[in-house]
């Protein structure tokens, strides 16, 4: 790619403009592709979740570009502030940034940083994820339409293609996936130097307070966790509730996913899994908990037979109740239709069982306890806190 040092704000701007043009242009043709690729996916969710919140992060950069490359002051030395010296940070272009996105959003987790890095003044080249190659391929044919390739290219391709992309000589790379490939990107980057920034995942905690009202809570939670049907980073993965709550939180669950959906196989607002191995992956871990005798709660209110699907692997919502650690559902990042639920007695027993396992990319806590939750926030580490909601903290 051609060098251009400095672009204008004129020129960032045209960049910006013309990612909003292919998004708003394409959008029907995104939701297919999408679709496709999963077997089934909700258009109302792909409009939502990969065309609606990637415009606005373009649209957020439109606005902040000015003040962004505006030089900001520094306070000098006083020696230095006496002898007439000013101190001020010039924001440079890094260069050439890779993307690397991944399958659960793929639209999203390349476009969206994508518009940070033009407001940035920098170019970039997209790895798709191979998971999804009907959005790949889409994507590849707009944006050689809509961008120069000195400015944009996009390629696809398996995991040969992606090893050979991390080890290029970016000037930085943007990954977002599982934690496992996080690895590989990381050794492949340290050859150049390059510095990389990793947005991964982890088994996300939810902790329902005494002090909060449990159908609320239930709300929420489902709210979040059908989203993408969980096969989202920062879904919740096991949720914590006071042991004299469990079946008032399991029963009310189930009563709200009613409200919900009526049947799920042929139900236009519920998604597939991706594919037939993260389909095989998920069962896998529902096998493991039943031979170990768990208690298993599966929604399935028209009591379908998910064992025969054309084309879609969709599964139902299912709950595991109070499961032993040693099984895979607790030992492994669900990232699918799953979810734990465990009783506890008090909150720092709560504390105390987080603190005990890898940190979080996100942690949930309902509660209208000040104290309790300040608790919470000083002893625990995560990637993010919500409090008394789960993953929209994203919109930040």
């Amino acid at each position: 790619m051609a060098k251009t040092p400095y672009p204008t704000a004129a020129l960032r701007r045209d960049r910006l403009r013309r990612l909003k043009q292919l998004l708003v242009e394409n959008e029907q043709a995104f939701c297919d592709a999408l679709s496709a690729d999963f077997g089934y996916r909700s258009a109302d969710q792909s409009r939502f979740a990969d065309i609606t919140t990637t415009i606005k992060s373009a649209n957020h950069a439109l606005d902040n570009l000015g003040f962004w490359m505006q030089p900001q002051r520094r306070v000098a030395d006083l020696s230095l502030r006496l002898g007439g010296a000013r101190c001020r940070v010039h924001y440079q272009p890094k260069g050439v940034i890779g993307i690397i996105g991944t399958w659960n959003f793929p639209v999203n987790t390349i476009f969206a940083p994508l518009a940070g890095i033009f407001a940035a003044g920098n170019r970039a080249m997209i790895k798709c994820s191979e998971v999804t190659p009907q959005t790949g391929e889409l994507m590849e044919q707009l944006i050689a339409k809509y961008f120069k390739p000195e400015e944009l290219v996009a390629i696809n391709g398996g995991p040969d293609v992606g090893a050979s992309f991390s080890a290029a000589p970016f000037d930085h790379i943007i990954f977002t996936g599982a934690t496992s490939i996080a690895r590989h990107i990381m050794r492949a980057a340290a050859d150049n130097l390059t510095p990389v920034t990793l947005e991964l995942g982890g088994k996300s905690p939810v902790i329902i307070s005494d002090s909060y009202p449990m159908n609320e809570a239930i709300e929420r939670i489902v709210n979040g966790k059908i989203l993408n049907v969980g096969q989202v980073c920062l879904s919740p993965d096991y949720i914590l509730v006071p042991e004299a709550k469990l079946e008032e939180f399991v029963s009310g669950t189930m009563s709200y996913l009613g409200t919900l959906f009526s049947s799920l196989l042929n139900n236009p607002d519920y998604s597939s899994v991706v594919n037939a191995r993260h389909y095989q992956r998920l069962q896998s871990y529902l096998a493991d908990a039943r031979e170990q005798g768990a208690d298993i709660r599966e929604f399935n209110p028209a009591n379908e037979d998910f064992s025969q699907q054309s084309g879609t692997h969709k599964l139902p919502l299912t709950l595991v109740v109070n499961p032993s650690d040693e099984l895979k559902v607790m030992q492994e990042e669900l990232f699918g239709p799953i979810v734990c639920v465990k009783s506890y007695r008090s909150v720092d027993d709560c504390l105390d069982y987080i603190n005990a396992r890898p940190r979080p990319l996100a942690l949930y806590y309902f509660g209208k306890n000040e104290a309790e939750q300040r608790r919470i926030l000083d002893r625990s580490t995560s990637g993010a806190v919500t409090i008394n909601d789960v993953i929209f903290h994203v919109s930040c």
